[in-house]
């Protein structure tokens, strides 16, 4: 069969597929025809597994639902981002972002490019008091879902619905919504990752337990109490409830610091502890093709090919020498290591030198009581942060920029990436900001926040703004021309939630395969929305810097090595002067822009493979 260049995917990868790889990886022989063996994954792991012994009660949560949530994570998206430059802060180099949009679907097209990349979320989501708003998702169709959520179809009933207790399934449907959102969040945080979760009385204890049985329970830090006001006396049985709670859950790494949870072994061969690391690269071999080679054991011979989606951490040309130093470990060099193939050896004082110079300790977190201090504030700080910023409460008790910045400072990474999804008002990136101008630092945020509409007659409908969303990215823009803060935020890239630039097939929907129709590009589809996707969904972060040039008179535009080629008619004096720019080791042409020139296809396909690059299409 004719090699041809890869074709990205326009919806997202199903979000299980990074665990499927794990198991068949550091369990061998788990997954067979495409089923789990459990009995195969006990004996490999020592464990037990659940409703073999001592009948089928298992501890966990559950909820009416829960399935369908499940599902709702796994879901694939057919949806992208759209690029919004009018409210932009020099976009092609703007490192903050900002984005409008249903948060589940958000998340899901972040996986790709972000997954292990932001060391901090913090969120404050719904708190489920019955007069607060949360998303009802419905999965069961989920053709209707997408087209509602990207805007191709019009719905009669908003999909934010008042969750009160005439549904009889308040907890159900809150926990519904939250569950697939924090498991999608959890994969986009580092190995140490931090998230802190601000949530009140109604649903502190369902959400520990969604969270331990969401992220494991040793992911579980600390139950932080946030005094929110001062007691009032005029209140049912005289009980003033003035305190809400902020649940912090890290991944290993971030607890761990240096030494505390990691593994650490002491061998005969090296007196000094170490513990084991993946040798892998979450890029593709045809991503970094010096790194896409059979790796051979020098004392046995044996042959270890990379994985097509993974390649290895260590080129062909430098494997010689990092074996030499022992930090290269193939299965059999120590008994006790259930390992299917190499990996990388990490001694502790290189743990501890890493953390030192990242954190100024060998600890991520600071020690610190869960005992906030005053300076934090209550929930009229948080007003008094709008009244300063709009002249009028047009955001009614967001929570006080105070209170987020220390939890930053619990946090010595001043380069570290902030994550908020359920944005509100702002305040998360309005704290990074003014952070970043106090101590120096250099933090970026990423804040996705719902256009969900004001209050007729409210102060924000009277300031003139229709959308919490408008409301939250004019804060961001105000804080932003701030005299500290201006000559430093590393500016805004603003985008939405929609449609893709594609035509997607409706083969997931079985009552739709009448109308089966191959991918194609929107005839209507603008230059910088069809690069954003094609960034987006080839792995390149929102926040990489653009840069744009002509080739053959056609339009390109380049990220992170990266050039999205937005002719819509190819030649072969196109395809070779994209094939010429030096910054580029990947090319990612339009699919439609090939038809009836199978010819220049095939010629561009060849050429970049003997240059030494990836050459793509969408």
């Amino acid at each position: 069969m004719t090699e041809s260049p890869e074709r990205i995917s326009i919806s997202t990868t199903h979000t299980g597929s990074d665990m499927l790889e794990a198991i068949e990886k550091f369990a061998p022989g788990a997954v067979q025809d495409g089923v789990v063996d459990l009995r195969r994954l006990a004996e490999l792991s020592g464990l037990k597994v659940s409703g073999t012994e001592g009948g089928f009660d298992t501890y966990g949560l559950l909820w009416a639902g829960k399935s369908k949530a499940v599902e709702a994570r796994r879901a694939e998206s057919f949806a992208s981002l759209a690029p919004d430059a009018v409210n932009s802060m020099d976009w092609d180099s703007a490192e903050n972002i900002f984005i409008e949009g249903d948060n589940l679907e958000v998340l899901k097209l972040l996986q790709k490019s972000y997954n292990d990349q932001i060391k901090v979320i913090y969120i404050d989501p719904p708190y489920n008091t019955g007069s607060d708003f949360v998303y009802n998702d419905d999965f069961s169709q989920p053709l209707q879902h997408y087209l509602e959520v990207t805007g191709q179809a019009d719905s009669n009933g908003n999909r934010l619905v008042a969750n009160t207790e005439v549904t009889g399934r308040k907890h159900s449907n809150w926990l519904s919504m939250m569950y697939p959102r924090l498991i999608l969040g959890w994969q986009l945080l580092s190995e140490d990752g931090v998230m802190f979760i601000s949530i009140g009385e109604d649903e502190v204890h369902n959400l520990r337990l969604l969270c331990e049985e969401a992220f494991g329970p040793s992911a579980f830090v600390a139950q932080i109490p946030w005094r929110k006001r001062t007691a009032k006396s005029d209140v049912p049985f005289g009980i003033s409830q003035d305190y809400e709670w902020i649940l912090c859950f890290a991944q290993r790494d971030f607890l761990a610091g240096a030494s505390v949870e990691r593994k650490y072994y002491q061998t005969d061969d090296y007196l000094e502890p170490w513990r084991t690391a993946d040798l892998t690269k979450q890029t593709s071999g045809a991503e970094r093709p010096n790194s896409a080679y059979t790796m051979v054991n020098p004392r046995t011979g044996v042959e270890y090919p990379h994985n097509p989606n993974r390649a290895w951490s260590i080129t062909k040309d430098t494997f010689d020498s990092y074996y030499s130093r022992g930090k290269v470990i193939f299965p059999g060099d120590y008994e006790f290591l259930r390992i299917s193939g190499p990996v990388y050896r990490v001694f502790k004082s290189e743990d501890d030198a890493k953390a030192l110079a990242k954190h100024g300790s060998t600890t991520p977190m600071k020690s610190v009581s869960t005992q906030l201090p005053k300076e934090v504030g209550l929930s009229s700080d948080g007003n008094a942060d709008i009244v300063k910023l709009f002249g009028t409460k047009v955001f009614s008790f967001p929570k006080p920029v105070s209170l987020v910045k220390h939890l930053l400072s619990m946090v010595p990474d001043k380069d570290a990436l902030v994550l908020d999804f359920f944005g509100g008002s702002g305040t998360t990136a309005q704290a990074v900001l003014e952070s970043n101008a106090e101590d120096g630092g250099s933090r970026r945020f990423i804040v996705v926040t719902l256009d969900e509409k004001v209050a007729e007659g409210s102060d924000a409908a009277v300031a003139g703004f229709s959308t919490i969303s408008e409301l939250a990215r004019t804060r961001i823009q105000k804080v932003m021309h701030e005299p500290i803060i201006v000559s430093g935020h590393a500016g805004l890239k603003c985008c939405s939630l929609a449609a893709s630039n594609f035509t997607v097939p409706l083969s997931h929907d079985s009552s739709q395969q009448s109308l089966l129709l191959p991918e194609t590009l929107n005839t209507d589809a603008l230059d910088d929305s069809i690069a954003l996707e094609a960034f987006l969904k080839s792995g390149v972060r929102l926040d990489a810097h653009w840069s744009r040039c002509q080739v053959a008179n056609e339009s390109v535009i380049v990220a992170q090595g990266v050039a999205v080629v937005l002719a819509r008619v190819l030649s072969d004096e196109i395809c070779q002067g994209v094939l010429g720019l030096e910054e580029v080791h990947t090319a990612i042409f339009l699919e439609d822009a090939f038809a009836s020139r199978d010819a220049v296809k095939a010629n561009a396909y060849f050429a970049f493979k003997q240059a030494n690059k990836t050459m793509k299409t969408i």
